[in-house]
């Protein structure tokens, strides 16, 4: 460009070598099934040729699926081995500090919750009202996971959880767009709930817990 060179030539230059380069790299790629030796040989030579290390990793995906979240953790101990742990696992953390129930380790813990899971953003009170009483009286914790809480919704929350009239954590939804949705309806199946979107035909104003 410096020297001269269209800037839009260069570009669409840039994007044909890069559609090139991708679709020769899918030709050449190979797919690796869950519970084959392949598994293990990949991971071997991607731990330096631990063959020991290599074995661990191919057994923690033939426990946990090409699906499943696999992390690395220092143990304790000296003894290397692998560790399930039941549930789901996303990427996104409470919505206010307010929310934290482990001071020290600055995390939030909540025992048995109900989890109110909305596609939408969360902003008005009066939504919500239908769902916090019950909830309130029953005594258990609530976990919403929507794609925001905000403005007047999470102030009322923030209010409660510190006067200790409700035990309640609020999470963005993982993904984005179509993504969301269908992460969304994953969680909803582990749970046994239902996702309240315009597509289901669900209103945040008529939840009901169970």
């Amino acid at each position: 460009v410096a020297a001269g060179a269209n800037p839009m030539d260069l570009k669409r230059g840039i994007e044909k070598a890069v559609e090139i380069v991708v679709s020769d790299l899918k030709k050449q790629s190979q797919v690796v099934e869950v519970g084959s030796k392949k598994i293990e040989q990949v991971a071997s030579i991607s731990a330096n040729n631990d063959k020991g290390t290599g074995k661990l990793i191919a057994e923690a995906f033939g426990k946990v699926g090409k699906e499943g979240v696999i992390t690395v953790e220092e143990a304790k101990s000296t003894e290397t081995y692998v560790e399930v742990v039941e549930g789901m696992q996303f990427d996104r953390g409470f919505q206010s500090p307010y929310f934290v129930t482990n001071t020290d380790k600055m995390i939030t813990e909540l025992d048995n919750p109900y989890i109110l899971l909305c596609e939408k953003k969360i902003s008005v009170m009066k939504d919500l009202l239908p769902i916090l009483e019950p909830v309130a009286q029953s005594g258990k914790p609530l976990l919403i996971i929507s794609e925001e809480v905000d403005g007047e919704a999470l102030a009322t929350l923030v209010v409660n959880k510190i006067r200790g009239s409700l035990k309640v954590a609020a999470v963005k939804a993982p993904g984005f767009g179509d993504r969301r949705k269908a992460m969304l309806e994953d969680i909803a199946i582990l749970t046994g709930g239902t996702v309240i979107s315009e597509e289901t035909g669900t209103k945040l104003e008529d939840a009901t817990i169970h």
